[in-house]
């Protein structure tokens, strides 16, 4: 039944079933063992081999010996029909998967400040689930998940959202995010070695992250007019860390160089120049999309590890 199957599938003047046998040929070591192993019988095989070969116009075995070995241009093309057939098989399990309900690819989006690490596990359990769903994932700038949904380039984003939900979106609170102002022990506002006011932060250079299409936008915790734009978190640190100027910035990232000594957290005089408070973390989508089946999955399983 599998034979037939596979044997009426064209690709060109291919047919997997053609691939197939030569796979198996390959594998099994001779005719015989690829008739028995895909029930035929050992005639079959070779005519399969021989139409194939006839098609194609090149010799796939050589049968000088009493036992045909596969040619260098046989051997070449074993592989190539590997991922064939391996690509057909996924074509096939996404058309399936999707006549019950799950999306044909699931597209995450990322910001900067948002961590990894608490993802790791659910896409882990996600891969294991859902095997042959095409996922992709890409960290943006700032505000560039948000926009990624909204173009549909996106299905789920993990963000922030400032300074509130926007409306059309759906927003699942995930985790709080704690930022810390920091600078390189070096810096001169740690050198100053007291609480530091509006006008000892506006003298220096501020590093912040910024929209990756150089969007101004709404800037929330930006203090003075000297500025520093980042798109990535790990360039920003970079410069951090070279005693360029100072920022905030989540201590999953710094505590390393914090217990190193080559960074020092600022003691600023006044809360409300500098908010220290927690910020909450969401996965979004857009309202009127809906997250398919992996897509909801996943959600569920990411607030199961995270909400306690």
């Amino acid at each position: 039944m599998v034979s037939i199957i596979w044997r009426d599938r064209l690709i060109g003047n291919l047919t997997l079933d053609q691939l197939r046998v030569l796979v198996t040929v390959s594998d099994a070591g001779s005719f015989s063992a690829a008739g028995r192993s895909l029930g035929r019988v050992q005639s079959a095989i070779s005519q399969a081999v021989k139409t194939l070969e006839e098609t194609q116009g090149i010799d796939l075995f050589d049968r000088t010996s009493q036992k045909p070995t596969l040619t260098a241009v046989g051997r070449v093309l074993v592989d190539q029909a590997r991922a064939v057939l391996a690509s057909a098989d996924r074509f096939e399990a996404i058309a399936a998967g999707t006549r019950m309900g799950l999306e044909p690819a699931l597209t995450l989006a990322i910001d900067p400040l948002v961590p990894t690490a608490p993802l790791i596990d659910s896409l882990r359990a996600l891969r294991d689930t859902f095997s042959d769903l095409p996922v992709s994932f890409s960290t943006e700038g700032v505000g560039g998940a948000e926009r990624r949904l909204r173009d549909h380039s996106a299905s789920l984003a993990f963000c922030l959202l400032l300074p509130s939900v926007p409306d059309d979106l759906m927003a699942y609170p995930l985790m709080d995010l704690n930022l810390m102002p920091v600078a390189a022990a070096d810096h001169p506002l740690v050198r100053l070695g007291r609480k530091l006011h509006r006008a000892d932060l506006e003298a220096h250079v501020q590093l912040v992250l910024s929209d990756a299409h150089g969007n101004d936008g709404p800037s929330y915790g930006v203090i003075g007019s000297r500025i520093w734009r980042f798109v990535d978190l790990g360039r920003r640190l970079d410069f951090l860390l070279a005693g360029f100027g100072w920022c905030k910035m989540p201590p999953f990232v710094i505590e390393p160089y914090l217990k190193g000594g080559r960074l020092v957290k600022l003691d600023i005089s006044d809360e409300g120049i500098s908010p220290t408070g927690t910020l909450p973390v969401y996965a979004v989508h857009v309202r009127n999309r809906p997250l398919g089946r992996a897509g909801s999955w996943l959600l569920e399983d990411l607030r199961k590890r995270l909400i306690k």
